[in-house]
């Protein structure tokens, strides 16, 4: 019982210096970006740059609220979102049941393997022209774009995970009498949730990327469009308050797949 109290007293220390070290690093990123930004408005406050072309927090603070006041803010961020999002979600569920299909089926894996390899090389700017002609000039090409961005990697990721099932379980499986979907839903399925989990991070950035680069191709509104129409017109603190509205928005998304991370991880324990 002794020993008990002991090894308590020392996993309690033990958790006490984890948060220390957590909280030390979550403050040492705080005062790294408020350095920053203070030196970025002290440097064009001070004109040691140019401000017109590096913009400042206050000037972009000052466009953001400008934006809001207009009330084309939430008209322009909630465009980009919802259109990242849907193709986000496509990609994800629809990258998952295709590498859920090539793992199913080695034929059908090793035909489309090649293909997949050369999509995922393909510059998909390159489909732009086609895209509009297809889709037209409205969201649904933009999401087209989104989907086209992440798609690829969201099967070629799943596939890696799956197929990265330790052997000696899916012989052992086998040996049981198993069936090829019990050892899907039983195993290949749970041991990937890790590779899920990076997937659903990579496709965050893709998502965004997928976006906006549909958005400088054919969007009338949405973030990319301001920081087009902002370069256009030389606004140039429109450009940078749009690029430090889709930061804070693409952060805001990591950080729930993180979050969803710690959820799996904990309900695997």
């Amino acid at each position: 019982m002794k020993n008990e109290n002991v090894h308590s007293k020392e996993h309690l220390l033990y958790l006490k210096g984890v948060r220390r070290k957590s909280a030390l690093v979550n403050v040492a990123r705080i005062s790294v970006l408020a350095v920053l930004l203070l030196f970025w408005e002290l440097s064009a406050s001070l004109e040691w740059v140019n401000p017109f072309i590096t913009s400042s927090p206050s000037r972009i603070a000052k466009t953001i609220y400008s934006l809001y006041a207009d009330g084309s803010l939430f008209y322009h961020v909630g465009t980009t979102l919802w259109e990242t999002l849907a193709g986000f979600f496509i990609a994800v569920a629809v990258g998952y049941s295709v590498a859920l299909l090539l793992w199913w089926s080695e034929s059908f894996r090793r035909i489309a393997e090649p293909y997949l390899v050369v999509l995922n090389a393909l510059p998909k700017i390159a489909l732009g022209p086609l895209i509009i002609i297809w889709f037209g000039t409205g969201s649904k090409a933009i999401v087209f774009m989104t989907v086209l961005i992440g798609l690829i990697v969201a099967i070629l990721n799943m596939l890696n995970g799956f197929m990265a099932t330790d052997e000696n379980k899916i012989l052992l499986l086998k040996s049981m009498g198993a069936s090829k979907w019990q050892i899907l839903s039983k195993l290949v399925i749970p041991s990937s949730l890790p590779d899920f989990i990076s997937m659903l991070k990579i496709n965050v950035g893709m998502a965004w990327i997928g976006s906006i680069m549909g958005e400088y191709i054919v969007s009338k509104a949405g973030i990319g469009y301001l920081i087009v129409y902002g370069g256009q017109v030389f606004k140039l603190d429109l450009v940078m308050s749009a690029v430090f509205i889709l930061c804070v928005l693409a952060a805001v998304m990591y950080a729930l797949v993180a979050l969803l991370e710690k959820i799996v991880i904990k309900n695997q324990k």
